[in-house]
Formats: C-alpha cells, structure tokens, sequence
C-alpha cells in the first residue's frame, strides 16, 4: 500500500507561532515513517511555504495547497493542523482546507470557531450544566462602569480578551486603580473582553482525545502557578508546577471526567483538546476550551500521554487515520 502524504502545519499569525513549531516539530518527528510520507509546511502572516529537507523554502499554492518540486506537483491526503491562535485554531483554516475539499486533522470549522470564542462556548455549554464563572462582556468602545462590575463580579476579578489564546492580555485585578489598565491590555489583544469572577480553588487541566472511536480523558494535570495566575510565563516559561495526576479525590476526579467528557461531546469535538476547570467546593467551573493545544515536549497533553501509557505515535497516528477515513 502507498505511503499517505502528510503535511504537518505549523505557525500562525499570532504571538503563539513559536510555540506551534515547537509543537509541530514533536509531530514531525513522531509520526510513524513506514505508514506516511511527513512533510513540514509553514504558515506565517506575509508567507506560506513547504520547508523542504535540504531547508529551502517552496511557495503553497493556494488554490489547492499543493507545493511544486521541480518537475513534481505534491498534494497531502492529510494536513495536521498544529497551529495555535488563529488562522489554526479560530476556523479561517478549517473553512479554507473545506472550500478546496483537504483533509485535515482535529476538530472542523465551527467547532474552531466557537471555541475561539470564550463567551460563547461558555454561553453554548451552560445549556447543557456545565458552570462558568459569573462574567460581564464588553465590547471596545462601550462606556464602562467600572464601579458597577466590581459592585456584581467583586474583587479581585479576572479581565480576559475574548479570542486570544496562551494567557495573553490576561490581568488578575486587585484594586479599581488597576481596572481601566487592565482593560486596555485585553483591548490590545482583541475588541472583545471578558471580565469574570474569580474562582478560588484548584486548577485543572483536562486533556480529552477521541482515541479509536472512543472519548477519552487522558488526564487531569493540577497547575499551581507561582505567579498570579497560569499566565503566559507560567504556561511556558516553568513559572508554574503540573502536577499529573491532580491531587483529587475519586469522586472529585469522576466529577471532572464527567464534565469535560460532557462538554467534548456536547460541542461535537474532535482530535485534540485541553479544558481548564476551576475547582471549587467540589464543582468544576470551565474556563476555557483549547482545540489545539501546545504539543511541545513540555506540553500538558504529551505530559499526560506518558502518564498513561499511550505513546505519541500512536496519538499522532490515530488522528491522521481519522482524518483519512473522513
């Protein structure tokens, strides 16, 4: 049988993008050489380009994402989607790859792009039980009462750009003094802003796989931030212990299994996803969904693969297979 082509792509338009080629490496260099032909291609905002052997750059062609070497044209059966923020992760790829019949990796289009959006996933995921925080939306450009909010969320409270992945944009704040410089710094991220309560408790995050036609809990990390809060340093600069398995008891932990199974198969997910939860008095509060999350060896999804017994190959592999049989 044919080797499969399979394009592994990495980059991005936001801040993240170096974390998407550390994450796309691990693929890379994962994937099982005598099933696919692996192949790396990078999207950046002013360039899209196939990274050949020898490091040589070739164009994509667009209309069909295909790279031309020299006199060959190479098409890929599969493209594993690996980038984080957008276009990877906020559906503008999943609905271009559908446009032009590519198969790829993950979950599709609108599934990225609700996900993208911390407002409405929580909005959609309320309806079917699963708790959030109390949270106020604001669009740039609306007057802000800041009293008003402190008075509903109380303090301290947590100011969020709406559509930004990696904890950007994100301030814990204390103090009204520090409301309005809070605000501008999720303004810088997105025209969206989410301002939550804030929830004491033990943070979770939950790695959910469709693994062999399966959901599946791959674990539970616990994250305790020696910072404020699991930001942007603590996810990727070793500002914060991971701690997998999460210090839960068993009914705590069936309770976090139950929710994050839910609120996978309620939002009609598919390949990889990592949920953050909020555990308090014994309920989990979700406070977002990511679609792709970061696959650097350092990552909280590959730490709980080899926590569990399941290799990265067979990870990377069972979410090509899917995407071929689609």
């Amino acid at each position: 049988m044919a080797k499969k082509n399979v394009a592994v792509v990495m980059g991005g338009y936001s801040d993240e993008y170096k974390v998407s080629l550390r994450s796309g490496e691990l693929i890379f260099e994962s994937l099982d050489r005598n099933l696919y032909n692996v192949f790396k291609v990078v999207i950046l905002k002013d360039e899209w380009y196939f990274l050949d052997d020898d490091g040589s750059k070739l164009p994509i062609n667009k209309a069909d994402f295909s790279v031309s070497r020299g006199e060959k044209i190479l098409k890929f059966d599969v493209c594993f989607n690996t980038i984080h923020g957008k276009p990877g992760e906020n559906g503008e790829l999943q609905a271009y790859w559908d446009t032009i019949g590519q198969r790829y990796t993950g979950c599709n289009f609108y599934q990225s792009a609700l996900t993208f959006n911390k407002k409405d996933t929580l909005a959609v995921l309320s309806k079917y039980g699963i708790p959030s925080a109390k949270s106020i939306y604001i669009r740039k450009g609306e007057k802000v009462d800041a009293e008003k909010i402190i008075s509903e969320l109380s303090l301290p409270l947590f100011v969020k750009p709406n559509q930004s992945g990696s904890s950007l944009g994100i301030s814990k704040v204390k103090d009204i003094s520090d409301f309005d410089k809070a605000l501008d710094f999720a303004f810088a991220e997105d025209d969206e802003v989410l301002i939550e309560s804030f929830l004491d408790g033990t943070e979770v995050s939950v790695g959910v796989i469709d693994y062999k036609g399966k959901t599946t809990v791959l674990g539970i990390t616990e994250i305790v931030p020696k910072n404020e809060f699991f930001d942007y340093e603590a996810k990727y600069e070793g500002a914060s212990e991971e701690i997998t398995p999460a210090r839960l008891d068993d009914e705590t932990r069936q309770k976090v299994e139950d929710i994050a199974k839910r609120a996978y198969e309620s939002l009609g997910m598919s390949g990889f996803s990592r949920s953050e939860y909020i555990i308090m008095n014994g309920t989990p509060y979700l406070l977002e969904m990511n679609t792709n999350p970061g696959f650097s060896p350092a990552s909280i999804l590959p730490q709980q693969a080899r926590h569990y017994g399941m290799s990265i190959t067979d990870l990377c592999g069972n979410e090509v297979e899917k995407a071929l049989n689609k």
